[in-house]
């Protein structure tokens, strides 16, 4: 039977009655994680179904192409060597030199933080100011955040990537331009936002340092040249972001050298390991037990076969407030496509929407649109609780996550309602019924540690490419995302009174903004 027809059957099943079968039996292990994925739209034929169609597009065999570090990039002709950033000791020479640039990075972050490296006065440095946008600031930003209380002390991070003036203005308010290195971050060099903050930033440091100031600054691209040509400075710092290493991949990269530099020494190589271990696991572990490969061909059936339009991402845990915002450039960025590689249309859906919050913050506020609206959103808990002696705190986080889930499987009937409440008005009674249905999976693990961070991050950077596979898109190239920076730089002249908008619509809005 095709995917379709079990799909259009389960539709009309019990989700009660789905779910109760596969109780105990949709659990997957992997390193750091356990992750059950009872409740979704699926029995044991669907599954082996699903099993079938991962067999017949060879997922095994893309991620045996990933790490023999073949060529998957297929429009920009190269391998996706993001992996052995985080490898211990990879095989090929061009692995082998993506890992070191890591290497590289992690010396000059360990003297900077020991105080070899210096400003041009001789004195520590104080302050990082982290400069880079998409890819190149989401994955840094995410780690600082996660593990803000192993900070070196001594040391302040902030960040930048905002075209608006203020983002940087608010990341350089009350520190000393003397005592401040700038970490700038773009892989091409030629990114308009980070240039643009970078050349401010150069101005902010060159009023206060004279000579020496480029080495108030840590430049990482995979163009030195341009770097340099900007840099006109001796004194500074260039590292090397690999051509092979895509920037929503480049979390494990020289990209996040701030995080090396202000963090506790053991902090980015316990995340490396984390993933370098999740690596081991879907390469050597079988389909079923495969976390990558399970998570895949989940996003595939639920998109392309049931129709779910998007996808929430509940992050029980404080260290994990920004990893919707991660995860949404990761997934979206990657398979936010409908056209394949040979340039042919993809005859079903994608990538769907991924979007969401923290757990119980969201829990009054959108949580009631995914408890009871008609849409149904296939939801991820992620419960990883900080360090911490409260277990009070702990268990009432981890009964919310469990309830929530609960709710949206089971929902609640009208006869429920009444039996329990049975003074309610009819009307009101109505209102408080759940229509249940809703699937959801859910990861935990019982301290978020750096290495889990790492585990899971790189989990999901296999799951997208899988997925990708499945739905017959390359998940490493951008072109939507290019298009649109090639319009605002058409659109500057226009703005600027030298030339016209062709659009009519952006002209009219041209004139407005100018009058």
């Amino acid at each position: 039977m095709s995917l379709k027809h079990h799909a259009d059957r389960l539709k009309s099943s019990s989700f009660r009655k789905l779910i109760e079968a596969r109780a105990g039996m949709a659990t997957v292990s992997a390193p750091g994680w356990s992750i059950d994925l009872t409740r979704h739209y699926l029995d044991v034929d669907a599954e082996a179904a699903l099993a079938e169609t991962a067999a017949e597009k060879n997922l095994k065999g893309a991620v045996t192409r990933l790490f023999d570090g073949d060529i998957v990039n297929t429009s920009e002709d190269r391998a996706a060597l993001h992996w052995a950033l985080r490898a211990g000791a990879p095989k090929s020479e061009a692995a082998q030199k993506v890992c070191s640039s890591v290497q590289t990075a992690e010396s000059l972050a360990s003297r900077i933080a020991g105080g070899q490296m210096v400003t041009a006065e001789g004195r520590p440095f104080t302050a990082i100011v982290h400069i880079g946008i998409g890819g190149s600031d989401f994955g840094p930003r995410l780690v600082a955040d996660a593990f803000h209380d192993c900070r070196r002390p001594g040391l302040e991070l902030r960040y930048c990537a905002n075209l608006d003036p203020l983002d940087l203005d608010l990341a350089l308010e009350g520190l000393d331009p003397a005592t401040t290195l700038i970490v700038g971050v773009s892989k091409s060099f030629g990114t308009e936002e980070t240039l643009y903050n970078l050349a401010r930033a150069r101005d902010w440091v060159q009023s206060s340092v004279n000579d020496g100031w480029g080495s108030h600054f840590v430049l990482v691209t995979a163009s030195p040249s341009r770097a340099t040509a900007w840099l006109g400075n001796p004194d500074g710092h260039i590292l090397d972001l690999p051509e092979t290493v895509g920037g929503r991949f480049s979390i494990w990269s020289a990209g996040s050298v701030a995080c090396s530099i202000v963090l506790e020494n053991d902090v980015m190589r316990e995340f490396r390991q984390g993933a370098a271990d999740m690596d081991t696991h879907v390469a050597e572990t079988p389909m079923a037990e495969n976390a990558a490969i399970r998570l895949a061909l989940l996003d595939y059936w639920n998109s392309a076969f049931m129709g779910f339009g998007s996808r929430a991402l509940l992050a029980y845990s404080r260290r994990l407030r920004l990893l919707p915002a991660y995860l949404q450039q990761l997934e979206m960025e990657s398979n936010g496509k409908s056209v394949s590689p040979g340039g042919e249309a993809i005859d079903t859906a994608t990538a769907p929407l991924l979007w969401g919050g923290e757990g119980t913050i969201g829990q009054h506020s959108y949580h009631q649109w995914l408890h009871q609206s008609p849409a149904i959103v296939p939801t991820e808990f992620v419960l990883a609780p900080g360090a911490t002696d409260d277990a009070e705190g702990v268990t009432g986080l981890t009964a919310h996550a469990l309830a929530q889930a609960e709710v949206l499987a089971n929902g609640r009937t009208l006869e429920e309602v009444r039996a329990e409440e049975p003074e309610l008005p009819l009307e009101i009674a109505a209102q408080k019924v759940h229509a249940g249905g809703r699937p959801s999976s859910f990861f935990h693990a019982p301290v978020l540690t750096p290495y889990r961070l790492g585990s899971l991050i790189a989990l999901f950077e296999h799951r997208t490419y899988l997925a990708g596979v499945l739905w017959g898109v390359n998940s490493f190239d951008q072109w939507g995302v290019e298009r649109g920076k090639t319009m605002a730089g058409r659109l500057k002249p226009a703005l600027a009174g030298k030339d016209k908008a062709d659009d009519p619509v952006t002209a009219a809005l041209i004139d407005t903004l100018k009058r």
